[in-house]
């Protein structure tokens, strides 16, 4: 049987069509949650109509862009400070207690005291007491995968931390594959892969194809880093209070996932001509 869908407006009930059961759970055999999907896709007027678009509000800017290449200690913190609101008004004072990580994992541990989210939301950047070396005793694990997949790790040696160390991805017990990008570029990506998975609001399109990306890009700022995550290499897209990835695993066809802080910064996205498997614009 089909299952109709109405919203109350004021006074009157407006019909939106039909739907079908995309996802749904039940403990004890009583129904817990459901996910219903459109059969037709509403209009951008329709939509509107039931759920009004949000007034703009003040999106994080992007002058952490600018010193991507240049200072990334500074578009680092510029980036984390400004997706991620702080718990408290003034900052933390700086720990005396000594560290022999490299000063850029020391940054974003001293930012996350305020901002937990820095250290991750899908895969995680672990605190500094829960670091270990590998079975080996050669590289220090600092970054899990949320499953256990894989890891990210450091060489570790008796000397002194360099300053900007080669960052090394591992599956499993396979042999470990260097990111493309040293730390200090790397704690920016997985900063932005992070911000996006975590995000309030949400853009999924199903898999695009190569001209479908650049003209989803078209009106974005390129992040100049060479591709993150060895899986499947990422770039990165950005504007005001929005991240988009694009994602390839080596097939023509690509994987596109936007994260927003606000529903009003996915409106450049809003008139793509794609099927959306989710769309908070």
């Amino acid at each position: 049987m089909p299952i109709h869908i109405a919203v109350r407006l004021g006074e009157g009930v407006l019909d939106l069509g039909t739907a079908k059961v995309s996802q749904a759970s039940t403990s004890d055999g009583v129904l817990t949650n459901c996910e219903l999907r459109f059969e037709a896709p509403l209009s951008r007027q329709l939509l509107n109509r039931v759920r009004p678009p949000l007034p703009p509000v003040n999106l994080p800017g992007l002058e952490w862009l600018r010193n991507v290449n240049g200072d990334r200690a500074a578009a680092l913190e510029q980036f984390v400070t400004g997706w991620y609101p702080a718990a408290g008004a003034t900052e933390p004072p700086a720990s005396c207690a000594p560290s022999r990580l490299p000063a850029r994992l020391r940054q974003l541990h001293r930012l996350a005291k305020q901002r937990p989210g820095a250290l991750g939301t899908q895969n995680r950047i672990l605190p500094e007491p829960d670091m270990h070396t590998d079975h080996l005793g050669e590289m220090l694990v600092f970054g899990v995968e949320n499953q256990g997949g894989f890891l990210w790790s450091l060489l570790w040696t008796l000397d002194g931390p360099e300053a900007d160390p080669t960052v090394w991805f591992r599956e499993f017990d396979e042999e470990p594959i260097a990111e493309q990008e040293p730390l200090s570029g790397f704690l920016i990506q997985f900063s932005l892969f992070e911000a996006s998975m975590g995000a309030d609001y949400l853009a999924l399109p199903r898999r695009l194809t190569a001209a479908q990306v650049a003209q989803l890009t078209q009106a974005l700022h390129p992040v100049p880093l060479r591709p993150f995550w060895p899986w499947a290499p990422t770039h990165f897209y950005v504007a005001p209070g929005l991240v988009v990835r694009v994602s390839n695993e080596g097939g023509e066809d690509f994987d596109v996932w936007a994260g927003a802080t606000h529903r009003s910064a996915l409106e450049p996205l809003a008139d793509f001509p794609v099927d959306w498997t989710r769309f908070d614009g």
